[in-house]
């Protein structure tokens, strides 16, 4: 466990440590997200697909895509040394979507992960957390040879509130990945601040 020490040599004090769900379509790149920057060991529930699940695992538009997420992916990061994220990777098909709840208890916002060439595969997600006032910030997935959009015209195109930051990254960077963590820290704080301020009439 990491502590903060102050200067006078008082007692530690434990880092605060915050919840992050990241979420989105199958194959947008959650797994990639979580390993890149998690600083342990990352938890991975992967199997591979199989003949099976074929009628179901839709794998149009991500040809090398072998394994899929059963579970959850898990991982930590210190972003300051009181302030500890853990990362919480979401399954992206449909019929592991009832560990979603589970998995977003307790949750203090979310990174819906997004491809511009499947852009309708984060719907759900967007879906789920709006309908839950889960803040959560979208993170534009920038793969190889995929045509780059401005965030205006993502955030028209997912009809997303003015106020809902939708940022471009590379799920496989260990620093752009990072800002996007630090965009969804800062987002969720300003959404709580704001529902705590009284209503003036």
């Amino acid at each position: 466990m990491i502590f903060k020490r102050s200067e006078r040599g008082t007692a530690p004090v434990e880092p605060v440590t915050l919840k992050i769900l990241v979420a989105g379509g199958f194959g947008v790149g959650k797994t990639t997200l979580v390993g890149a920057v998690s600083e342990i060991k990352p938890l991975r529930t992967e199997e591979t697909l199989s003949e099976a699940g074929r009628p179901v695992d839709d794998v149009d538009g991500v040809p090398g895509k072998h394994t899929t997420t059963v579970a959850m992916d898990f991982g930590r990061i210190t972003l300051r040394e009181d302030l500890v994220l853990y990362l919480f990777g979401t399954p992206g098909q449909d019929r592991f979507w009832f560990l979603w709840d589970e998995l977003a208890t307790g949750a203090l916002g979310a990174v819906v992960l997004a491809d511009t060439r499947r852009l309708e595969d984060c719907f759900a997600a967007v879906d789920y957390f709006e309908r839950r006032s889960i803040p959560f910030v979208v993170g534009v997935n920038c793969f190889e040879g995929a045509t780059r959009y401005p965030s205006d015209a993502v955030r028209h195109a997912l009809d997303l509130d003015e106020s809902t930051p939708v940022v471009l990254c590379d799920a496989r960077g260990k620093e752009s990945v990072k800002e996007v963590l630090i965009d969804v820290v800062e987002h969720a704080m300003a959404v709580g601040a704001a529902a705590r301020q009284p209503v003036t009439t």
